[in-house]
């Protein structure tokens, strides 16, 4: 039996909710985790289930457990945090602050922002390469990817973070969140206010746009085998599908509304997408799931590459404004880790 958990930020809730999976269609609700004010972007997880998700309203970020579900710290850091990027090896952390115009450095050790790198108007989200040695940032006011060098980071040396390029988009598209294929070779980016996906090529900085009909991009995640961009279009409510080769759209997935955050489990090839709008606003031709929910897709049941077929589908409830989602596999903990964890969580303070 697979023990896999997933975790919904839900925004307007100050939650985060969290719902186990223990096969095909067997899913429950069995937490929310109250954290701070607005907490905004995908919870991130060391490989020991130390969870941490940004307070936007709060300046902070919070830490969860991932086996006890409580709420463990807080550590401050800029002015509005809005994403995170988990450096390789789990001893730093990367917060980008939309309100301070920077990215924060947090040592997990300490527990304590250790420097904060200048950035352009109202960073977003971002992606490190799998080397640990580039941060690209979602420079969101200004419409270009801050490409950051935080190789120093491996030698202890958080203040020798430096921008090495700006990478155009378009100050006019607001590039939002991002993701580096399973290649590594190229990072696609979702902007809220154009109706293309720019896809970056990590060796040479060069870009191209992919028309995805709408604006309103968001969330962007892969298929198992790395063969699909999967690109979440709040105002279609529709994943567009990429292929990466060609970088052409083979099809849009309706979704419920107002999709923003998203992520498939490579156990049995299933995306999992938030459901953000306040109210429902679907169409006749999409299904009529509720607001603030999880729709999760069968990426089996339909072909991929073209327009065919239609698609199976699940949803549950989580809490009010879910923006994005993640997923934590228990099974990675053994079992001594686990029963140390809620040890800990029973102990008073």
């Amino acid at each position: 039996m697979r023990n896999i958990q997933f975790f919904s930020t839900d925004t307007d809730d100050g939650v985060v909710s969290v719902v186990a999976k223990t096969g095909p269609g067997e899913h429950r609700t069995i937490a929310q985790i109250p954290i701070g004010n607005a907490p905004r972007g995908g919870v991130k997880f060391t490989k020991d289930g130390r969870g941490f998700v940004c307070n936007t309203s709060q300046n902070t970020i919070s830490e969860i457990d991932a086996v006890a579900l409580t709420e463990i710290r807080r550590i401050e850091v800029g002015h509005g945090p809005r994403g995170q990027g988990l450096v390789p090896g789990d001893k730093y952390l990367l917060v980008s602050n939309s309100g301070s115009d920077t990215v924060s450095v947090v040592d997990l050790e300490l527990n304590l922002e250790v420097h904060q790198i200048p950035t352009g108007r109202d960073p977003r989200h971002m992606g490190i390469n799998q080397a640990g040695t580039i941060a690209y940032v979602c420079v969101w006011g200004d419409g270009y990817i801050s490409k950051i060098d935080i190789s120093p980071l491996a030698h202890g040396n958080p203040e020798q973070t430096t921008e090495l390029a700006q990478i155009p988009i378009d100050r006019e598209a607001h590039p939002y969140s991002l993701g580096i294929d399973p290649s590594g070779a190229r990072v696609f980016v979702a902007n809220t206010q154009a109706a293309y996906v720019t896809v970056i090529d990590v060796a040479t900085d060069e870009t191209h746009r992919v028309d995805v009909g709408s604006t309103g991009g968001r969330g962007v995640a892969f298929t198992t085998d790395g063969q699909y961009a999967l690109v979440t279009v709040e105002n279609s409510s529709t994943i567009a599908v990429i292929d990466v080769a060609t970088l052409q759209v083979t099809r849009h997935i309706p979704t419920g509304s107002g999709p923003r955050g998203l992520v498939v489990d490579p156990g049995d090839k299933t995306a999992y997408i938030t459901n953000f709008a306040r109210a429902g606003m679907m169409s006749a031709d999409h299904p009529q799931f509720a607001p603030n929910s999880l729709t999760m897709v069968d990426l089996t049941s339909a072909p991929l590459d073209r327009d065919e077929g239609t698609f199976t589908y699940e949803e549950i409830t989580v809490g009010y404004g879910p923006c994005s989602v993640v997923m934590f596999d228990l099974d990675t903990l053994s079992e001594t880790e686990r029963q140390r964890r809620l040890r800990r969580a029973d102990t008073p303070a």
